[in-house]
């Protein structure tokens, strides 16, 4: 079968992530203004541009294809940049299938109608319709399935597909699409039956992956990504992929640091956190500090309402965990729930935290400082020289964040200028995505079953998925591709 990958999103750049695959005999170009031809239409990921103003105006751009020709789509985790554009497909003719894993469909749940809170506010602040409804966000919802890891999906034309674990988040997913080949020729020369069977299998069919994001193992929750064995085509993600990130052990001895100095000086702690996984992580390991007594009992603030939802979530999907946090849960410890703790749902719960005297901890979303509770706090301690700021995430060029990060000395919030006199620093172990490392071992593991053709470098900015291309080429041997926005290949 012929095939033809087209990426929409993601591509040198970290957010948007959406990629277009066609296979099908003959596949023609999915332009809008031409035949569809005969193809099955699998579209990966629909996510959110996010970061800068230039964002939201690729955010409420048309689709460069029709929407209402794609037959599936398959959603590799439930963050913004992943999922955010869903809606809008629907608001623009989508009515196929929508699959991910069972716990991604839950956490989409709650994840996508505060997310359309969000757009409704800036969209009225800036005096235009919001990007999508909220019957188009129910409408995409009712479209979606659930299934298991490891559970093979049967799609149209012979060509199945399977979620394996990425552990980058709860029911993160590599997504593997096995399809036809009907070009190949079975061998000519005697082999024996189990050879000969594997290799006309390894002939019949094709494999391409997507990773969507990978995780950063060994993380406090989940278990390490899935390596796969062979595969014809990769898409793989680069957000780290010109970095290498601290180990488990150093990370959270940097975490105690930088808690007890903050303790030490009398002031707070801000963490500007993704209300997904980051949250729970830090839950999990501020839970096993105290055990620990590796810092004293302090008040420690969750002032985010999403992240007590999605932490609600968490507790009820338990089975995805690693063996590790199992163990520790089936003992009797509530990792989220440890003295001190707080969780702030409403306004003036939120407000409140200001009446309590330093030290203290918050963490709040959102992850970049893009919006959320955490600027409220910004605007009030980032001018303190005893407080600090903590960020434990990727930070988006052109976000507060990253502003805040590369130690900008004045930044804007809510209109108002804010110096920047608190302690910054940055745990890049606690990101939830694969270092440089990482990424190339996972590359090499595939590599191994000499049949990878091309690798794409994908959900990275320019520079970091450049140097993941040539170090992948450098070291593996193998073609690596750092495709355009709206640039397609013929498979």
């Amino acid at each position: 079968m012929n095939l033809r990958l087209t990426f929409y999103g993601g591509a040198r750049s970290v957010t948007g992530a959406n990629y277009l695959l066609e296979i099908g005999d003959p596949v023609k170009s999915f332009d809008k203004t031409q035949d569809h031809g005969v193809s099955t239409k699998i579209l990966v990921d629909c996510g959110m541009f996010q970061g800068s103003k230039y964002s939201e105006d690729l955010n409420y751009e048309k689709f460069s294809y029709d929407p209402s020709g794609i037959d599936f789509v398959f959603i590799t985790h439930s963050h913004t940049d992943h999922v955010g554009r869903l809606p809008k497909l629907y608001k623009e003719g989508f009515r196929g299938k929508v699959f991910a894993t069972e716990p991604t469909i839950a956490l989409i749940k709650k994840a996508l109608p505060d997310n359309f809170n969000l757009i409704k506010n800036e969209a009225e602040k800036d005096g235009h319709e919001p990007l999508f409804t909220l019957e188009d966000l129910d409408g995409v919802i009712n479209l979606t399935e659930g299934f298991g890891y490891e559970e093979a999906i049967r799609l149209d034309n012979g060509i199945t597909a399977v979620f394996h674990d990425a552990g980058h988040i709860l029911g993160s997913a590599i997504i593997e699409i096995q399809f036809p080949n009907q070009n190949q020729k079975s061998p000519k020369r005697p082999v024996a039956l189990g050879a000969l069977l594997a290799k006309i299998k390894n002939q019949n069919f094709g494999k391409i992956y997507f990773t969507g994001d990978l995780g950063n193992p060994p993380t406090p929750l989940l278990p390490p990504p899935f390596f796969p064995k062979d595969a014809d085509y990769i898409v793989i993600e680069s957000a780290y992929g010109s970095r290498v990130h601290e180990d488990r052990d150093e990370r959270k001895n940097i975490l105690q640091k930088v808690v007890m100095g903050t303790i030490q000086r009398g002031g707070v702690l801000m963490i500007p956190s993704f209300a997904m996984e980051r949250t729970q992580e830090l839950l999990y390991e501020f839970n096993s500090l105290l055990n620990d007594k590796k810092i004293p009992e302090i008040p420690i603030f969750l002032d985010s309402p999403l992240a007590t939802n999605l932490t609600e979530i968490y507790k009820k999907h338990s089975d995805y965990f690693n063996k590790e946090t199992t163990y520790i849960i089936n003992s009797g410890d509530d990792i989220f729930n440890f003295p001190g703790l707080r969780f702030t749902r409403t306004i003036e719960e939120s407000k409140q935290i200001n009446a309590v005297s330093p030290p203290k901890i918050i963490i709040a979303g959102s992850g970049m400082s893009t919006g959320g509770r955490i600027l409220h706090h910004e605007r009030r301690y980032l001018q303190d020289p005893n407080s600090t700021i903590l960020f434990i995430g990727y930070q988006v060029k052109g976000s507060l964040g990253r502003k805040i990060l590369d130690e900008e000395k004045e930044v804007r919030i809510f209109g108002e200028k804010v110096p920047v006199n608190c302690e910054v620093e940055a745990i890049g172990g606690y990101s939830a995505h694969a270092d440089q490392k990482m990424l190339v071992d996972w590359v090499r593991t595939v590599a191994g079953g000499g049949k990878l053709k091309k690798v794409f470098v994908v959900q990275g900015e320019e520079e970091s998925s450049l140097a993941l291309a040539r170090e992948i080429e450098g070291v593996l041997k193998v073609d690596a591709v750092v495709p355009k926005q709206g640039e397609g290949f013929a498979l």
